[in-house]
């Protein structure tokens, strides 16, 4: 995916958001009945309603639009399931395409499948993909800059997962760090690198510092990136899974007011959405329920 107009990037974090790939809950969740027979087998903390959602879901899609982003959605995909409204994981974004995820998570290993479709007929390039013994998920891929990404291992994205990554970015990028995840909750929980790292501009990142790899942290303030500490009574609460809209302009989820705060304090714009039933049962922020593709280029950090 060759990226023509210099002003673009598919290798940020941070950059303004002209296209994202979206899966509205009409598609992911179906209707009520739907939801009843796969909450549970999902690990959902709860049994989300179906009407609510919508409502959720509408208005956040309401704040993309009024960003000037261009929404794509996702098709209905019998194949998947509830946990296919959270699109970040099933791929990964770089210059050369998409690159198709094999998820960690046995029950969305059909995510990707789907995703492909819809990224072909965007004409958005199918770089490869993570196959056989590798497993990766997108919410533990994050790019610190165009030219470094962070990766999280633990039990949804594994050692093999990276190498075929790697392999597969080629000299896309210069260098890849592997962050090891803690244990948490254990095999059942969602605990992705952007449960404790979110980007929020070139030179500002979210962070819940007591579960970060000490090595991270030492690189990111090595590059100058200021750390906006969560507060530790809001971690689970998913207050550091913040989805930048544009440099220092990020939506997060509602209910998180400390963390506003550190965030409005260090000159950051927020917009908060409500995600009782989207967000909270199913374990999944802003940037899990959404896959940019196409970014502004930020301007780069200054060297004085």
């Amino acid at each position: 995916m060759t990226n023509e107009n210099k002003k673009m990037t598919y290798q940020s974090e941070t950059g303004r958001i002209s296209q994202i790939v979206l899966k509205h809950v009409n598609e992911a969740f179906i209707n009520d009945q739907v939801i009843e027979s796969q909450w549970e087998s999902l690990n959902y903390s709860g049994c989300p309603d179906f009407s609510r959602s919508v409502i959720e879901y509408d208005r956040m899609v309401h704040i993309f639009r009024e960003s000037g982003i261009e929404v794509q959605f996702l098709e209905v995909d019998r194949r998947t399931n509830l946990d296919s409204i959270y699109v970040r994981d099933a791929s990964v974004i770089c210059d050369k395409g998409a690159i198709l995820c094999n998820m960690g998570k046995q029950a969305r290993r059909n995510e990707p499948l789907s995703l492909e479709k819809t990224y072909r007929s965007m004409g958005i390039n199918i770089a490869g993909a993570i196959t056989g013994e590798g497993i990766l998920e997108g919410g533990d891929v994050v790019w610190i800059d165009e030219r470094t990404m962070v990766v999280g291992q633990g039990y949804r994205t594994n050692a093999e997962g990276i190498r075929q990554l790697k392999t597969l970015l080629g000299d896309c990028v210069d260098e890849v760090l592997i962050a090891q995840l803690p244990h948490w909750r254990g095999l059942s929980d969602v605990f992705h690198l952007m449960s404790i790292l979110s980007p929020v501009d070139r030179d500002k990142a979210l962070v819940y510092s007591p579960v970060m790899p000490a090595v991270i942290r030492q690189k990111l303030l090595a590059k100058g990136i200021h750390l906006i500490e969560v507060a530790d009574e809001e971690f689970e609460a998913m207050a550091c899974n913040v989805l930048a809209l544009a440099p220092s302009k990020c939506l997060m989820l509602a209910g998180n007011p400390k963390t506003r705060t550190r965030l409005e304090r260090a000159g950051v714009e927020v917009y908060e959405y409500a995600g009782d039933e989207i967000s909270v049962k199913g374990a999944g922020g802003p940037t899990c329920l959404t896959r940019p593709t196409m970014r502004e280029r930020s301007l780069p950090l200054s060297s004085n």
